[in-house]
């Protein structure tokens, strides 16, 4: 099995290392950020939870550096976890509101359910639950969308993708369409993967922050 997004090359032994990845789970503190900012809760995969990368590299701490550098009064609160499906993120996620009380939350899930082969109604269900409890605690929510490889088949792979729009759309949630957008779409991306050609490098991590920070911005509070 192999994921190829135009240049991208995924075998099957990294769709396999992908479900027993260890979990990673942070939250931001620095000392200058004020206790009453602002929350916006990552809750994630690998792709969050800066897997193979140096502590601090990954694009949810690429955003955490410009809020302060750009003295927005938010700070972020990564709960990404290496292999997490949507259902792990559900069930998670009560605990990880009352906890942070997040103005903002970024959900980052359903890769991993299409890699297991998991029926695209329940990622659906899952997404859209998570939206909805989100959406009641009093937080604003934006859908990180993905992408699956070709070789699933051109209806399942647009099905997949369409899914996170609906569940924005429905949930009346900011969406991202594809966290991997000039990353993994390109003609070339051997540059910007590590070695298992599925979880990007450190270089592509600012390219992942600005597509997520496009749609984010506009939630933040003011300066």
């Amino acid at each position: 099995m192999e994921y190829a997004l135009k240049g991208f090359q995924l075998k099957r032994r990294h769709f396999n290392a992908l479900l027993t990845l260890p979990t990673l789970t942070g939250t931001f503190t620095h000392a200058q950020v004020a206790p009453s900012s602002a929350a916006v809760l990552v809750v994630g995969d690998s792709l969050s939870a800066e897997y193979g990368l140096r502590r601090g590299s990954g694009w949810v701490n690429v955003l955490q550096q410009r809020l302060l550098q750009q003295r927005i009064p938010a700070h972020m609160v990564n709960a990404g976890i290496s292999g997490d499906t949507s259902s792990g993120g559900r069930s998670r996620l009560p605990a990880l509101l009352r906890l942070h009380k997040p103005s903002v939350v970024l959900i980052e899930l359903g890769g991993n359910d299409a890699l297991r082969g998991l029926p695209l109604a329940m990622t659906r269900d899952n997404l859209a639950v998570m939206a909805r409890i989100s959406r009641e605690a009093g937080a604003r929510v934006v859908i990180v969308g993905m992408q699956v490889p070709p070789n699933y088949g051109a209806t399942y792979a647009k099905e997949f993708s369409d899914l996170f729009k609906q569940v924005a759309t429905a949930e009346k949630a900011a969406l991202v369409p594809f966290l991997l957008k000039g990353v993994a779409d390109l003609p070339e991306t051997t540059t910007l993967f590590q070695e298992d050609r599925i979880h990007p490098n450190e270089a592509a991590q600012l390219t992942m922050a600005n597509n997520v920070w496009s749609v984010l911005m506009p939630l933040l509070p003011k300066r």
